[in-house]
């Protein structure tokens, strides 16, 4: 259990969450002082109040007050958030995808690259080697298994 747990803090997307979430509620104080600096006195300004979250009060019965200014306020504060976060971080990226898909469709057809060896790859390869040694060791007059393992020219498939 505390292994499993290890491997799941030490993941590379739990770390860019935590910084993600620091990030935004730094931001989130900079838009909130933004809204509540200009916006909310501009807007109270033309509804005859002090700021925005004064304003649109609805008085109850019971002497409480529905205060719909401060809604609205909130409303603001949350399309000013998206608006930066769309325009700085989301557009961005996605001209970046665009741009590398129009580079990859205009490479040569014909031309690719050659993969990196991945680990699943190399993985499959040493158990078909290893299936390969096990099955020839067991041959009559087979004395080396790496041997018999490798390629007809005698050198190593892969050197690492």
């Amino acid at each position: 259990m505390i292994q499993g747990f290890k491997a799941f803090i030490m993941r590379g997307n739990v770390i860019d969450l935590a910084v993600a979430v620091v990030i935004g509620a730094a931001f989130t104080a900079v838009v909130t002082a933004i809204v509540e600096s200009v916006f909310n006195p501009l807007i109270g300004a033309i509804f005859n109040a002090d700021s925005l979250k004064t304003s649109f009060l609805i008085g109850l019965p019971g002497g409480g007050e529905l205060a719909l200014g401060a809604v609205l306020a909130a409303i603001i504060n949350f399309l000013l958030i998206a608006a930066v976060v769309y325009f700085v971080f989301v557009l961005p990226i996605n001209r970046m995808k665009e741009a590398q898909e129009r580079r990859l469709a205009a490479q040569a057809p014909g031309v690719e690259e050659a993969a990196p060896l991945t680990d699943i790859v190399l993985l499959s390869e040493i158990r078909d080697l290893l299936a390969a040694s096990a099955r020839t060791s067991t041959a009559p007059g087979v004395t080396d298994a790496a041997a018999a393992a490798r390629p007809a020219d005698g050198t190593p498939k892969h050197t690492l």
